[in-house]
Order: C-alpha cells, then structure tokens, then sequence
C-alpha cells in the first residue's frame, strides 16, 4: 500500500501543496497550514490490524521501525524514504504510575507521561525527527537548502541542533539572552549549531528568524511548520498503546506557542477516525499566570483573543505571549472539552517540588500542569476517580538552577514549602546519629 500526507491550508481555503515544497503559509489566504493524510488508504487496514503493527514495531531494532514515532510511519510521514529518516530512536518514553503522588491529592489513577525521557531531554525530539528528516529527503531530492533554523526558549533548539548534527545539516538557533536555563544553552552549542543570543523575547526571536528564513533559503522548524505535530501527535497514540488501548479520562499539557496542544488532539481525532478508539478525553491545557494569553481568552469564551507582553516565568519554555497556533489550538480545544487553567510561581513551584517527594524530578512547565490539576480537583472540574494523564514535557536536570533555588528558599515570589537542605555536621558519630534519628522520626 502507497500512502501520501500533504500540505493543506487550515483556515478553511483547503489549498493543499506538497511536503517537500518549501512553505509555511496557505499561498492564498495566509493562514498556518498542516499535514492531511489520505486516510481512506489508511483505513485500508482494520483497527485491530493497526494496533497489532505498532505493538510488534515497539521499541524494536529494525529501522526505522523501532522509532516511536516512526514505527507509526504511515499515519506521521510516509513520504519520507527510509534511507532519508533521521532518528534517535525517539518516543517510548515512561507512562509513571504516580502512585503515591495520587494518594496524597486523593486521585485513584493519575499518570505521568514523561516525554523528557528523551535523548535531548524534551518532547521537542519527537517532532523534530519528523522535520530533520523532511529536510534530508528534500535535500536527496535536489533542494537548495542552507540550513535549518529555529527560535526557541531551550528545548526546541535542543532537538534541532542534535538531529542536524546526526544528518550533518547545518543548524541556527535564536534564543533569547538570559533566558534559558544553561543546561539549555549548552546543547545547542556543544552540537555546533550556530547559536544567536538576542536581547530580546522568544517572541522577538521569532519575528526575526522568521523573516531570515523566507529572505534565505533557511528551512524554518519552529511549531507553525506543521511536520513537527506530526512528529509530536505520536504521543497520544503512544500512552493510549501502553494503556492498553484504553483512553484516559483527562489529559492535562502546558501550553506555551500551543503546538503541543495541536499535536495531541490530533493524535487522539486520527486514532478515533481509524476505528482504533471510541472516545476522546478532556484536554486541560495550562499557562503561567506570567504568559497566559489562552487563558485570557478561555475566559472570554474564546470570542477574542489579544496577545501579551510574557513576564519572567520559572517556566521559561512557556514564557511565550503571542502563540503562532493560538488558532488551531482553541479549534482543539473546543473538540475536546477543554478547559484553560493558569497557575502562579508559587503554585507551579510548590506543585513541582511535592511530586519530586513522590520519585519523579518535575521540570517546571510539568508543575504548571500539576498545579492545575490540584486546582481543577480542588474544584471538582475534574473528578478523582478519573484516569488522568500529565504531560511532562522536559527532563527536571534541565532546570538544576530552578530546583536549587527552590530548596534554598531563593525563588522570588516562592514559599518553598517542601524545601530540603543537607544537614551540615562534623563529622562525628553521635551528632550524625542522632541527627539521622531525628530527622527519620519526621516520617513517621
């Protein structure tokens, strides 16, 4: 069987242009667009014939295949030939059993899917495979292609530097000076890409790059290039695959340039379309309260939105106040229930900090998601006998600066309420012990 995705304008006109043609906007009325796949061919194939293909592919070693995202070939990318793949054997991440966490906020069956776990430590991996490996399929093809290029707040640039460096492509990032954590910083520089530090915004890296690249032949690989929800969408299909393929109840994902929020419904519509599930979950979608122009909106009821000037946010990769898919994400959000949260520095901060307690190691975007859980349970939006499932979006060692802080009390507009500092002691055995006893006595 031949598959086939395409390009097609999502604001209604429906032009639709090719995956190797170098565009980003509907030629006719400007608007974003995304990648439609001939799903009559892909219902070709029964659900259960489906299910069974990707489970025998999971985690494999025959290539592409063993990929999460690109053991889902067919529904992601087929357009691209193997020998063209860019892959870090991305996807599989951990689906946590937060246990613990749960019996403390008095939910019976809440999940973690750490999308973190991944080779440049964030979700942004799994879309930029996808992206890379467009670019070295058009490049097989006879396309002028410089580089590749990206505005990011860390993680984005990340992703593109490391699969550019794998397909040896030149890659450029812009980030926004004092406004990544170093640990973020770094990656980029350490995979060579050519890294620009600017005294601005995400929002003013994003104008810039933008216009670098319709000025050069740059390929441009922020989220309005829709080859990355491609990529990303492969989380829905993956959670509910290790559920059994059973749908949760809630999913709950930060939101930042909102692509995120795009790519999981999109995951979710083309299983349901398949036959592959019968129902769709909730999406809770959640912002800083620094960088919250969706949540603004939300309570408008999505009849107007206004963009804002972001604030500084411990969760810097959200830090965004002019989302390029604000519109594909409220058409998202309305198909799935959704519901905006937000939630302050102390509360994404604190949220953070009690599920590290529990065994994990929270980057501060997954707090801004657990802290809209507690808050969305508190208000009985969302039940605690309901199967819910967090979006974690990048790994805690991102963000050692953040943690340390937090537990020396040192984060501005944060009571650290779960702070854990080391006992400084001589190094003698009767204060040790009785420190140890004292301390291990506060658990009981």
């Amino acid at each position: 069987m031949s598959y086939k995705a395409w390009f097609q304008c999502a604001s209604g006109c429906n032009e639709r242009y090719e995956l190797n043609e170098i565009i980003y906007n509907c030629k006719t009325c400007g608007g974003l667009l995304e990648v439609k796949h001939d799903i009559e061919k892909l219902k070709h194939r029964s659900p259960g014939s489906w299910m069974r293909l990707l489970d025998e592919r999971y985690r494999r070693t025959k290539w592409p295949f063993g990929s999460s995202v690109w053991g889902k070939k067919e529904m992601v990318c087929p357009n691209v030939d193997n020998e063209n793949v860019v892959s870090l054997y991305e996807g599989g991440s951990n689906l946590f059993w937060a246990e613990r966490l749960g019996n403390i906020i008095g939910t019976e069956d809440l999940w973690i899917k750490q999308c973190g776990n991944a080779h440049t430590g964030s979700f942004k991996d799994l879309g930029m495979t996808v992206l890379v490996s467009m670019v070295k399929q058009m490049i097989s093809e006879g396309k002028d292609i410089m580089g590749v290029a990206c505005a990011s707040t860390g993680d984005t640039s990340a992703a593109l530097s490391a699969y550019c460096a794998a397909a040896g492509i030149p890659a450029i990032v812009f980030l926004p000076k004092n406004k990544v954590s170093t640990a973020q910083l770094i990656q980029p520089i350490a995979n060579g890409a050519l890294t620009l530090s600017l005294d601005t915004d995400f929002d003013g890296c994003m104008e810039i790059v933008q216009k670098i690249c319709r000025e050069n032949n740059i390929y441009l690989a922020n989220s309005m290039n829709s080859l990355r929800i491609e990529g990303q969408k492969t989380v829905s299909i993956e959670l509910v695959q290790q559920l059994d393929w059973e749908v949760p109840d809630v999913i709950i994902i930060p939101g930042g340039n909102l692509g995120n929020v795009t790519a999981l419904g999109k995951g979710f519509l083309l299983m349901k379309e398949l036959g592959m599930i019968n129902k769709l979950p909730r999406i809770v979608c959640v912002q800083a309260a620094k960088a919250n122009p969706l949540y603004q909106s939300y309570l408008s009821g999505f009849k107007e939105f206004k963009p804002v000037q972001a604030q500084m946010t411990l969760a810097s990769a959200i830090q965004i106040g002019n989302p390029v898919s604000i519109n594909k994400a409220i058409k998202m959000l309305k198909l799935f229930n959704g519901v905006v949260e937000q939630a302050t520095e102390d509360e994404l901060a604190n949220a953070a900090a009690l599920a590290d307690k529990t065994g994990l190691f929270n980057c501060p975007h997954t707090g801004v998601a657990l802290a809209a859980l507690f808050k969305l349970l508190e208000k009985n939006e969302i039940k605690k006998d309901e199967r819910i499932v967090i979006i974690s979006t990048a790994h805690g060692l991102k963000f050692t600066d953040f943690k340390v802080k937090y537990h020396e009390n040192k984060l501005e507009e944060v009571e650290s309420k779960y702070a854990n500092v080391p006992l400084e002691l001589p190094p003698e055995y009767d204060k040790v012990n009785r420190a140890i006893i004292d301390k291990i006595s506060e658990y009981s």
